[in-house]
């Protein structure tokens, strides 16, 4: 047996790729940036790279910003239904919810998932039942809706019903806004995690679940090859399982940083679909990539500390 060698953590976040307005770039970099200081901490004292992500993915959740937790977008019935999936790199577990409506943070339900259930998957009343049962307080649909997200739902259904929009509230999928949050991570141990958190598309029908939650879709974490997380329109993402897909190239020995615009050519070219994706090595190379106007995203490791709004062109 070798000596073993701690790895340099890394940690990257991603807060939605869309047209995302001046006005709220700010508010963006903030979030991302006190999110990726939280999964740093877990690091930087040797926790675990899915320790990192939960605490990561929660930050955003609980900031209204973002299309997480609080503030989601509401769906066609103005409720909120969020969906999260979480991965550890190192055994293949992972834990994910979808369609819940009492849950404040559902990467935390996703997480117990995770570790104290042989199943992969719970879904409205009965992972709201799980989540309570292994001690996530619930609350109500209500706490979740704030008044920006009413008049915003308003507004898209008056526009959609008369025929007119403009680029925020146009009735096509690909031009609403998409604020998933995501984070992957490298600890000292070697080993890799993904989250995923959303409340899904605007006006989205109730009961619709979106590509963020699904393995291999939003989310994925394999220890021999990488940790990806994507955001953007789901049902292109879903066609392609574009981030196993990712992870999969990245084991063949390509680049994290190649492979990341590489996904996003692919999606684009072959469903003409948009987002962005985060992706993690073992070995602590990443890549960030996106084919929408801007994509919010921040990275820590032990030589730097970087955020921004990436804009393409």
């Amino acid at each position: 047996m070798g000596e073993f060698l701690p790895s340099n953590p890394v940690m990257v976040v991603h807060g939605g790729a869309w047209d995302i307005p001046d006005d709220m770039v700010e508010a963006h970099l903030r979030g991302v940036r006190s999110a990726v200081a939280a999964g740093w901490r877990v690091l930087e004292r040797g926790g675990s790279a899915l320790d990192a992500v939960e605490e990561a993915v929660v930050v955003m959740e609980d900031d209204e910003t973002f299309d997480a937790g609080r503030g989601s977008f509401l769906n066609r019935d103005g409720k909120v239904q969020l969906d999260a999936f979480i991965m550890d790199g190192a055994t293949l577990r992972g834990g994910g919810v979808g369609c819940v409506e009492r849950l404040r943070n559902p990467v935390r339900a996703a997480r117990k998932i995770l570790s104290d259930s042989p199943h992969v998957y719970f879904v409205a009343e009965g992972a709201e039942r799980f989540a309570a049962e292994h001690g996530i307080a619930l609350c109500r649909n209500e706490d979740l809706v704030i008044p920006r997200e009413v008049k915003r739902l308003r507004e898209y259904q008056a526009q959609a019903a008369g025929g007119d929009g403009n680029d925020l509230f146009a009735p096509t999928e690909d031009m609403l806004s998409h604020d998933t949050v995501g984070a992957v991570a490298l600890d000292r141990g070697g080993n890799i995690a993904a989250a995923t958190s959303t409340g899904g598309t605007l006006n989205k029908a109730p009961g619709r679940l979106g590509d963020s939650s699904l393995i291999g879709c939003g989310c994925y974490a394999d220890n021999s090859s990488a940790a990806a997380s994507t955001t953007g329109w789901g049902e292109p993402i879903m066609k392609l399982v574009l981030a196993k897909w990712a992870a999969d190239r990245v084991e063949s020995g390509n680049l994290p940083e190649w492979v990341a615009k590489e996904a996003m050519n692919y999606l684009k070219q072959r469903v003409n679909g948009h987002g962005g994706i985060i992706l993690l090595d073992a070995q602590g190379r990443f890549g960030i990539a996106h084919n929408t106007p801007r994509m919010a995203w921040a990275l820590h490791t032990a030589q730097k500390q970087e955020a921004g709004i990436q804009r393409n062109g």
